[in-house]
C-alpha cells in the first residue's frame, strides 16, 4: 500500500510540474489517503504483535 501511495506521489509531483494542477492535487490527495491507511495498518500489526504473536 505504500508503495502506491508514493507513486500517486510521484505522478502528482510530474504532473504539477508539467503544469497539470487538477491531476497534480488529486494525486496528492490519493497519496495522502494511501499513507495515512498504511500507518494505520501499521499501528494495527505493531500492537497486534505482528508475525511474532503467540497463537495458542
Amino acid at each position: 500500500m505504500l508503495h502506491y501511495a508514493l507513486l500517486f506521489l510521484l505522478v502528482g509531483l510530474v504532473a504539477g510540474a508539467l503544469g497539470v494542477t487538477g491531476v497534480a492535487a488529486i494525486a496528492g490527495q490519493i497519496a495522502w489517503v494511501l499513507f495515512v491507511i498504511a500507518i494505520i495498518l501499521f499501528i494495527v500489526h505493531a500492537a497486534r504483535g505482528g508475525r511474532w504473536a503467540n497463537r495458542a
